[in-house]
């Protein structure tokens, strides 16, 4: 598990065409951990109806031991890794309202029952968000101040509304909750929102999404399709209970001049060209127009581009592990001195960097 980060590093500054986006304030090595931060709020991303039990700690998502499971002591729905995530979790994300509120919408006769799993998803955000405001009010200010606006998004506005009808029975009468609170928290989730994915399976399927996570500053790290920095979690990592296995760590896969702005991708950087626009359309709301894109934008098919500077980026730092994918960065310097064993970020595979 890395340490914190000073975010000394990192300032934030409005980015032509971009938003407000986080900049270098001095050189920084390939490998460098630029920002560790922890989680302003994180949720299950399993709907409320399941066939099974979530196979993950209900604090801080490591994988549970069948043997060894901690069940919240007011329902049978969820459980814990250890005495201590349970003890944690009972005074904050799985607080005796949540407890409440989540058995009743868990209730075989909920309207929820009939509801697409996206919306169950969705209920599970809304409580975990007015749980927060409830306890900690300076967390939903932040949230609220992230960038994303329901205006735009019609599904949001009558998801909204839906979810806050079943919910608001269950909030405290001194509490201002409302449909439009609630169709903000969505649409600031929907942007800004960071996935938390199941253990990496050569042989296995697709790794699904186990909970979602905002963080407030990596929120600002605007996307490049040839990123300069890339994220690492280690859900799995450390003792049960320890609180930091959420947090999310940003290292650098290259060399970065001060006053450079950091880009991370949001999604694996293999993808085509045609499925990155759609992607970004889609998820975010923007079409991107780094120079990867311009080029791909205009290739021909069958057209050799082996020399391009992004085709040799790819080749290098794309893991080629069966059934990954996922993004190498070196591993952060020692002593000064930059690493050449390369990480990968999806599967954990280390390779080291033989290229001159």
């Amino acid at each position: 598990m890395a340490t914190p980060t000073s975010t000394s590093l990192l300032k934030m500054e409005n980015i032509p065409n971009k938003g407000r986006g986080l900049i270098a304030t001095q050189d920084l090595k390939a490998g460098q951990i630029i920002l560790t931060e922890s989680p302003l709020l994180l949720y299950s991303a399993s709907p409320l109806f399941t066939p099974a039990p979530s196979p993950y700690c209900h604090h801080c998502f490591r994988t549970l031991n069948p043997s060894q499971t901690f069940s919240c002591p007011s329902c049978s729905n969820y459980n814990f890794c250890s005495q201590k995530c349970l003890s944690i979790a009972l005074n904050s994300s799985h607080s005796p309202w949540t407890c409440q509120t989540l058995s009743h919408l868990q209730n075989p006769t909920s309207p929820l029952l009939e509801k697409p799993s996206e919306v169950q998803v969705q209920a599970r955000f809304i409580v975990a968000a007015y749980n927060i405001a409830i306890h900690t009010p300076s967390i939903i200010q932040t949230i609220l101040s992230l960038h994303g606006d329901p205006n735009d998004h019609d599904s949001i506005v009558d998801n909204a509304k839906f979810l806050h009808s079943l919910i608001s029975p269950f909030c405290p009468p001194n509490m201002n909750f409302s449909a439009e609170l609630a169709a903000k928290l969505i649409a600031k989730e929907r942007l800004n929102s960071f996935c938390l994915m199941e253990p990496y399976s050569p042989k296995g399927p697709q790794r699904s999404i186990k909970a979602y996570v905002i963080y407030h500053k990596a929120t600002f790290f605007n996307h490049d399709c040839i990123p300069n920095a890339c994220r690492f979690d280690y859900v799995e990592n450390g003792e049960p209970g320890d609180e930091h296995n959420t947090d999310i760590v940003i290292r650098l896969i290259k060399d970065v001049d001060v006053g450079s702005e950091i880009c991370i991708s949001y999604f694996r950087i293999n993808k085509d060209y045609l499925t990155r626009k759609r992607i970004l359309m889609e998820d975010y709301g923007f079409s991107c127009a780094c120079d990867r894109c311009k080029i791909e934008a205009n290739w021909n098919d069958g057209e050799n581009n082996s020399d391009l500077p992004h085709v040799i980026f790819l080749s290098k730092f794309v893991c080629d592990k069966e059934n990954c994918a996922g993004t190498l960065a070196p591993l952060p310097p020692k002593d000064g001195e930059k690493s050449n064993v390369l990480e990968c970020n999806f599967c954990g595979n280390l390779k080291v960097d033989s290229s001159p």
